[in-house]
């Protein structure tokens, strides 16, 4: 698998096994099928773009490229380079550089060498191709002739296939009144859920008590306690 020298790794949860479809079935199959056209996800924070992009990736192997294009990490758009040579290259957060004609300039010339090349495109952004400020007109007709395939949030039976999901990841039983519990005491968003029900585990190591809702009562309160 080709890394970024800047601390970039695969999450170990980051598989299609893992992914909670809710209505996102369609997209799932999409990113399985051996289709080599250029593809565009794109939805709100929270939906699982990152984790559907890094799901490609592990099942694709050594062939395949995950580049996320945070604009935290402040990369220059020579950073691209190679990439292109990839089997499947997955680029996160591309919405995050609209404006940025270097970085633009950039993704147009990726996306052509990867055609002639036959790489694999995938994309991820907050927003639909066609709804970026883009600034370079070519860039912006290159995103555009992507499959496109919007996410859509996961109902609250979703979430809670999702936290099941998470928690047999960690070894870990979830009852559906446990999951229930969370989802109407905490903030209703995937990754919060998820760290909420990751800091769970480790204090149920700890304490070696079994996922209960009086355990999780009393954890939250002991946390809610030390932040006071």
């Amino acid at each position: 698998m080709k890394q970024l020298a800047l601390g970039v790794r695969l999450r170990a949860e980051a598989v299609f096994e893992s992914f909670a479809p809710g209505q996102n079935s369609e997209v799932l199959t999409a990113l399985k099928s051996a289709n080599a056209a250029p593809l565009w996800l794109w939805g709100a924070h929270g939906t699982g773009k990152t984790h559907l992009l890094q799901a490609v990736c592990a099942a694709a192997g050594d062939t395949a490229a995950y580049f996320p294009l945070d604009r935290s990490l402040a990369l220059p758009s020579e950073a691209l380079a190679g990439f292109e040579r990839s089997h499947v290259l997955c680029i996160d957060d591309v919405d995050a550089i609209a404006g940025d004609q270097a970085w633009e300039r950039a993704l147009f010339g990726l996306f052509n060498e990867a055609a002639e090349l036959r790489t694999r495109l995938i994309f991820a952004a907050m927003v639909a191709p066609r709804q970026a400020a883009w600034v370079l007109d070519d860039w912006r007709s290159r995103a555009g002739s992507c499959l496109v395939y919007q996410l859509r949030e996961l109902d609250d039976e979703g979430r809670i296939e999702a936290l099941r999901l998470r928690a047999a990841q960690r070894g870990l039983q979830l009852p559906y009144e446990t999951s229930e519990y969370l989802l109407k005491r905490m903030p209703r968003d995937l990754p919060t859920l998820f760290q909420i029900l990751d800091a769970l585990d480790e204090a149920s190591l700890v304490e070696q008590r079994r996922l209960t809702i009086p355990f999780i009562r009393d954890a939250l309160e002991k946390h809610a306690g030390t932040k006071s």
